[in-house]
């Protein structure tokens, strides 16, 4: 179990791979059918699925990916095998403003109570799978990690059935993503013409999104596309909630049983190192102000918000355009 809802920040580590203490499973599995819809749940806080607080917050933009694993057994597996892709929804150029502005996967994340839905490929093998999903924030992305994009993920114990075909090529964790990578070494506060999620593309039969969700639970529907394939017909609906080895993520489908082996919560933790410029500004809540939670923002160029952190805690600025409440 991680120790906390803080993120990755070093995509070298094998924490990347499912979480902190995630290479130890447990023994139940969740059954699946080929084709089947899942949605999954990221969520700030521990026992907290409310929709009225945001999934990933303090303006912490970035993609939301879907990774495969297929193991022998789901239960003992830790990680080490290869990975493919099978969901993306990353970024979309909003008409005016810098990146920070245009829409994001965790903006949609965020409009759908924290929830990313999306299906399990038709064209995959039968058999036990580890599903890896992923947000990456990249609100202090413009720095090298450790001290720049954060990732969140959680890994769920899977066996499917009703699948045909072959694996697909894979990638591992860590080696999958490069520090200086283009979509996780990036500044989102200037003006956006592109942006490459990273890691392998997603396999055909696989399916992507353009987020574009602009109000709460607005559009989280909305159809994606799958790569060289139909989208199936079948829609499941979300009837109970999971059994869980960590926090505050849970995945649902049309029946229970479901696990999850790692956190994946999105409140963040700054840490700072020697070659990291930070400037900290004590505060305190006062008589009739408002305050910001921990891990939350604090200013920033265009910031407009609460400025004041919670009791116990600073507001350290990360970069020009994003202050954070430590």
């Amino acid at each position: 179990m991680p120790p906390g809802n803080s993120p990755v920040t070093n995509p070298q580590s094998n924490d990347i791979r499912c979480n902190v203490n995630g290479a130890n499973g447990i023994s139940a599995k969740c059954g699946l059918k080929a084709g089947d819809q899942v949605t999954i749940e990221m969520h700030q806080q521990i026992g907290d699925r409310s929709c009225t607080n945001e999934g990933i917050g303090g303006a912490h933009w970035g993609p939301v990916l879907a990774y495969l694993s297929k193991v022998d057994d789901a239960s003992t597996a830790d990680g080490s095998s290869g990975w493919f892709k099978i969901y993306q929804n990353s970024w979309a150029k909003y008409p005016t403003g810098d990146g920070s502005a245009d829409w994001w996967g965790t903006k949609d994340m965020n409009f759908c109570c924290g929830k990313l839905t999306f299906n399990i490929p038709t064209n995959i093998p039968s058999g036990d799978y580890l599903l890896r999903a992923e947000a990456i924030a990249l609100h202090a992305a413009g720095a090298l990690p450790p001290n720049g994009a954060q990732f969140y993920m959680s890994c769920y114990q899977l066996t499917i059935t009703g699948g045909s075909g072959s694996i697909p090529s894979t990638v591992n964790f860590p080696g999958a993503y490069a520090d200086t990578d283009p979509g996780i070494f990036i500044n989102i506060y200037q003006t956006l013409s592109t942006y490459i999620a990273p890691g392998p593309t997603v396999i055909a039969g696989g399916a992507t999104k353009s987020p574009n969700v602009l109000t709460w639970s607005g559009n989280c529907a909305a159809t994606s596309t799958v790569i060289g394939g139909t989208n199936p017909t079948t829609v499941a609906t979300t009837t109970a909630a999971t059994t869980t080895r960590t926090s505050s993520t849970t995945t649902t489908r049309t029946t229970t049983g479901a696990t999850t082996r790692t956190s994946s919560t999105t409140t963040t933790r700054t840490t700072t190192t020697a070659s990291t410029t930070t400037r900290t500004t004590t505060t305190s809540a006062g008589s009739g102000t408002c305050t910001v939670a921990k891990y939350g923002q604090c200013g920033g160029i265009g910031f407009t918000g609460c400025t004041a952190c919670a009791s116990g805690s600073t507001c350290t600025v990360l970069n020009d355009y994003y202050s954070q409440c430590t």
